[in-house]
């Protein structure tokens, strides 16, 4: 699979963090990290285990408060101290795990602690109805009914109901937390052209990942971390595949010179 052409980024990125610091204790896990995700592209993040990549994604989703920096969305500056603020202000984050529960169906894991109510009764048609929409708007067929229950699902189909989750509540920033990992080839595959198809629908898509393969295959920007910093912001098609390894392992590479900034290399 080869990305589409990656559209201008608009004026602003619709999520901008500036400067992020977080400390536990004396462990310094992010330093002067800075992020841009614009809307209608995926954002691959990607460094090596231990690079800060999930302490980043917490701030982001308000899991943890970054102790210093600056947060945007929509070009206005934000407070995030809770996983409710991250949601209010439209963004959505599948964690690994895909937190969902096995002994609930498809439709009843979409809407979980977000029921549907008329009066006293749950409003099944609707939230039916609803999921269905949804599932056809991101062109998912691979699931036979809407009332399977989870624990019936692939690997693949499971990730996708996560996704479907996640973009159900007018999200603009969808943050996926390794989605493709222990799928299948075809599985892999099957996330990938939804991972795609949700930034040309419009979102910004953050995707975290080890898989370089994974990277190049949907993202239109790469950042890299590096020991709690930001080692690169670039477009994909003006890096490869080797610059990118270096990057997540050394921290620089002589794809950029000096001063590059923001949108290369902080040395």
């Amino acid at each position: 699979m080869s990305p589409t052409p990656a559209p201008p980024p608009a004026a602003n990125p619709v999520l901008e963090l500036r400067g992020v610091n977080k400390s536990f204790g004396a462990v310094h896990v992010l330093r002067d990290v800075d992020l841009s995700v614009y809307e209608g592209q995926v954002t691959a993040l990607v460094g090596d285990n231990g690079a800060g990549k999930s302490t980043l994604v917490k701030c982001i989703g308000g899991i943890h408060t970054a102790d210093s920096g600056e947060y945007f969305f929509d070009g206005a500056p934000v407070t995030v101290h809770s996983p409710r603020d991250a949601s209010d202000l439209g963004v959505e984050i599948v964690y690994q795990d895909l937190a969902l529960c096995d002994n609930l169906d498809i439709v009843q894991n979409m809407f979980l602690g977000r029921e549907r109510r008329r009066g006293w009764v749950l409003d099944e048609d609707s939230m039916e109805q609803i999921a269905e929409e949804t599932l056809a708007g991101l062109s998912v067929r691979t699931v036979s009914s809407i009332r399977q229950r989870v624990s019936s699902l692939s690997g693949g189909q499971r990730q996708t109901v996560a996704i479907a989750k996640a973009v159900l509540w007018n999200s603009k920033v969808v943050v996926l937390d390794e989605p493709t990992a222990a799928l299948g080839v075809s599985q892999t595959a099957q996330v990938l052209e939804l991972v795609r198809r949700l930034a040309d629908n419009g979102l910004a898509v953050v995707l975290i990942s080890h898989n370089m393969n994974d990277v190049f295959a949907v993202a239109d920007r790469i950042a890299v971390l590096y020991l709690g910093r930001t080692a690169a912001q670039v477009n994909a098609g003006e890096i490869t595949h080797s610059q990118i390894v270096e990057l997540i392992t050394s921290g620089q590479t002589e794809a950029f010179g000096p001063g590059a900034g923001r949108n290369g290399v902080n040395r």
